[in-house]
């Protein structure tokens, strides 16, 4: 890729490096952080056993759903729906609109017709070289591409192609997942649009240092799905029993996990994870991510009592984390609105 599309990094994150550097323990400490245990597969779900006739495999295919996402807070699934020229044809415009000057993506808005603010790039408010994260992406609202009136153009019809799918089987776990909590509620379709959702194209440039610097920092997801399609190079890493483990790659898998909001409608039951993606100096990754939400002004209330949560709106919780990132470097979530 040609370097003046890639972000300025290096310039960015000098000062930081720098300092980081001149207090060597520092340094080693931060690289030390990385030591991964293992790489493992995520439990393995086969959605085909959704549609069959035996209502025992239905219902141990849910099962077996829910208990990754109590356990694990990830798992992966096969037989999920999407065709795979439906990931081909995104990855192929992904590739493109990110070789584009680094100039032009800041103004997406522009050429893109994207919310002012899509693309993004690195950690502008990081305080420490753990909060560094070496990746851009455009972070898309929906809205901006589902039944819009602006001239469509490959990227946002392949957008909506994948966005149209990938909101069909959210909402299909989503429902799962409040079924085995013993409410069948209509929350999720009344609340989680396709136009309240949003899509996330990243791309994880190769990183020449050697550094702790992460592809994407350590974080939990704010949302109550998220849905990933990964390519082959691998860097995608969570906690598990207090310790961090890879995630091996499955070409033939989407990867599901968890977010804060599901955390918090669960009370706990179901488990937001904290993961991360790790540089590579040689290769570059792409992934495409899916995010169910909720209208900002939904209400996200514990579904079993006593809560541990109290209740907020999304834009409430939106705006602690943005607050938070701002003043601190990176998100806190979930635990500033716990009760005790």
């Amino acid at each position: 890729m040609d370097p003046i599309s890639d972000p300025p990094f290096e310039e960015a994150y000098k000062n930081l490096l720098n300092k980081t550097q001149n207090n060597s323990n520092d340094f080693h400490n931060g690289i030390e952080k990385f030591a991964v245990v293992e790489e493992r597969e995520l439990p393995m779900i086969d959605l085909s056993r959704l549609e069959n006739e035996d209502e025992m495999v239905r219902e141990e295919c849910k099962f077996e759903i829910a208990k990754a996402s109590q356990e694990w807070g990830f798992f992966q699934v096969i037989n999920h729906g999407i065709p795979k020229d439906i990931f081909n044809k995104l990855k192929s415009e992904q590739e493109k609109v990110f070789k584009l000057p680094f100039d032009k993506k800041t103004k997406e808005d522009k050429f893109l017709q994207f919310s002012s603010g899509s693309y993004r790039w690195g950690t502008p408010s990081a305080t420490c070289v753990g909060q560094l994260s070496w990746s851009e992406a455009f972070h898309i609202l929906l809205k901006d591409v589902l039944g819009s009136s602006t001239q469509s153009n490959t990227l946002r019809s392949s957008i909506e192609e994948f966005a149209t799918i990938s909101s069909n089987l959210a909402q299909t776990l989503a429902d799962i997942l409040a079924e085995k909590m013993g409410h069948d509620s209509t929350f999720f379709k009344d609340n989680c649009l396709p136009n309240t959702c949003y899509l996330r194209l990243n791309r994880y440039p190769p990183c020449p240092i050697a550094s702790p610097i992460h592809g994407l920092m350590p974080h939990t997801d704010s949302d109550f799905i998220t849905i990933l399609y990964q390519d082959q190079v691998g860097g995608l890493q969570l906690v598990k029993d207090k310790k961090w483990i890879a995630v091996k790659p499955n070409p033939n898998a989407l990867i599901i996990n968890i977010g804060d909001l599901f955390q918090a409608w669960s009370n706990g039951v179901y488990k937001s994870i904290e993961h991360r993606v790790v540089t590579n100096p040689k290769i570059e990754r792409f992934s495409m991510a899916y995010f169910l939400c909720p209208s900002n002004d939904t209400v996200i209330e514990s579904c079993k009592k006593p809560s541990l949560y109290k209740k907020f709106s999304f834009q409430e919780y939106r705006q602690q984390v943005r607050d938070d990132v701002q003043s601190l470097g990176s998100k806190i979530g979930l635990p500033r609105f716990l009760l005790f």
